[in-house]
């Protein structure tokens, strides 16, 4: 069977008898292919649309990411389908499974959430079929790209600032075990130990995702009797919630404890005081990721992993 009855198959053009047709579709079928009409290995036409996929459009850094990413695809001349996927890993991968199915040219995941534990393998698959560029995550695949901010070393960071302010007793508080959860967990335990300080399991907290969660979380740790002098939390939502626990139990803030965020939000900017935070180049790290997609498709020579490095903003409550 020739390439070009198979390509008239694919695209529905020219004549081909329906007994060919039938039998090209089955040996598709068979495959597991799903054909890119318009993929540059046939020869044809990009159809110049990239997917996007996080797990909540309604988290303020993914919704951010998502917005900067089509203004970014939007100047270049190509279109953003969005898919939301939630945590649980069966919807991701009916999300990649969708986005193929739409042919699109690329697909960007956002944020560390993509990167599973245990099974990657759709994601193995998705990039041996069209480029996949993931922002805060890291994967060694062939067709995928990494862009990602060193949270390990900012959160290092900040134990470390706290630390040389005369903190000495770190809480830390963190509401998820993705790449980056863990990736910040270990730059708290870096931080204590450059700085001296021992690590205490009792100061690492763990806590339901939302502000609410977080509030309770710090109240729970003081109603125990375990004080601290200084909080760094995984995300600027949880440290919201914590400044509000503190501000409940009459805890100045920062004169008994000074509390630092991460993702640099509007949250930050809002908060009473206002938080300091680490800015994790949320802009940077997506125009990085198009430039590298970009890259891919003109054929450059482009690095599987850029690693950006995040600044502390400090504000009033540090």
């Amino acid at each position: 069977m020739s390439i070009a009855t198979v390509s008239r198959v694919i695209n529905g053009k020219g004549n081909v008898s329906e007994k060919t047709r039938q039998r090209v579709l089955s040996v598709m079928e068979e495959a597991g292919y799903r054909p890119n009409i318009f993929a540059r290995g046939l020869g044809l036409h990009s159809i110049r649309m990239v997917g996007v996929m996080c797990s909540d459009v309604a988290d303020i850094f993914y919704a951010q990411a998502v917005s900067c990413l089509e203004n970014e695809l939007r100047g270049l001349g190509y279109d953003a389908i969005l898919c939301c996927t939630g945590d649980d890993l069966a919807h991701k991968q009916k999300g990649i499974e969708l986005l193929l199915s739409k042919h699109v040219d690329a697909i960007i995941l956002v944020g560390s959430v993509f990167k599973e534990l245990h099974d990657n393998s759709h994601i193995e698959r998705a990039a041996a079929q069209i480029p996949v560029v993931i922002i805060n995550g890291r994967f060694e695949l062939p067709g995928a790209y990494c862009v990602l901010c060193d949270d390990r070393r900012a959160m290092a960071a900040n134990v470390q600032a706290l630390a040389k302010a005369g903190r000495r007793d770190i809480l830390y508080l963190y509401d998820s075990e993705s790449f980056s959860g863990i990736s910040k967990l270990a730059g708290y335990q870096d931080g204590l130990r450059e700085a001296g300080i021992a690590y205490r399991d009792e100061l690492v907290v763990q806590c339901g995702k939302g502000l609410e969660q977080a509030r309770e979380a710090v109240l729970g740790v003081l109603g125990q009797g375990r004080r601290f002098d200084g909080l760094a939390a995984a995300e600027d939502l949880l440290a919201v919630g914590a400044l509000q626990a503190l501000r409940e139990q009459g805890i100045p803030v920062p004169g008994e404890v000074g509390v630092i965020g991460f993702n640099d939000s509007i949250l930050a900017r809002c908060a009473f005081p206002p938080l300091s935070s680490v800015d994790n180049k949320v802009g940077a790290l997506c125009e990085t990721a198009v430039r590298v997609l970009m890259g891919v498709f003109a054929g450059k020579n482009v690095p599987q992993q850029t690693v950006l490095t995040a600044d502390l903003v400090r504000r009033e409550s540090f």
